[in-house]
């Protein structure tokens, strides 16, 4: 049986928030924290995207299906997750709340229109993935993307301490140049 810490440091530095305290999560905060480290922790949001990979779009699409995700996970596990916490410490709720709107939703409500309007240009005979290498804007939402990478990697860091497990993040290799 794993054995998850009482209590877990928080300490995370958001675009527009930072986050530092403790959490004591209940059993079903840790229920909720593994189903959205295993989310985290198997999409592009914290899998680094080299330069020569995948599509822009498709790692906004991913990351946006994180609201999804995490709006099933909150309501599966209900109020529990939730419930305030004495002395101001946090709960996953808010934690989680928190990694959508201010860790995620900015990167999203700044590219995603940006990049559709672009992409609503492409020329019938290029394909989706030469028209967005030629994007000029390319490489400023990749290095928002990795921004944004390095924020829910600390996300998932996190849940994974309060699981008890250790962050497999490391079982990823370092990206090649």
């Amino acid at each position: 049986m794993v054995q998850a810490p009482k209590n877990v440091e928080v300490r995370l530095k958001l675009p527009l928030l930072e986050l530092s305290g403790s959490w004591e999560p209940n059993d079903a905060e840790r229920r909720a924290a593994w189903e959205l480290y295993v989310e985290l922790t198997t999409r592009v949001s914290v899998v680094p995207l080299r330069e020569d990979e995948g599509l822009l779009q498709e790692a906004l699409t991913s990351l946006y299906s994180l609201f999804g995700t995490t709006r099933e996970i909150l309501r599966r596990y209900g109020p529990q997750v939730a419930e305030p916490k004495r002395n101001g410490q946090y709960n996953f709720g808010y934690l989680a709340v928190a990694m959508l709107n201010y860790g995620v939703r900015p990167l999203l409500a700044t590219w995603h229109p940006v990049l559709e309007d672009w992409e609503s240009r492409r020329p019938a005979d290029r394909s989706r993935r030469d028209h967005e290498r030629a994007w000029p804007q390319a490489a400023q939402l990749r290095t928002a993307l990795n921004d944004t990478r390095h924020v829910l990697a600390a996300y998932a860091d996190l849940l994974a301490t309060a699981c008890g497990v250790p962050n497999l993040l490391g079982a990823f290799p370092s990206p090649r140049p």
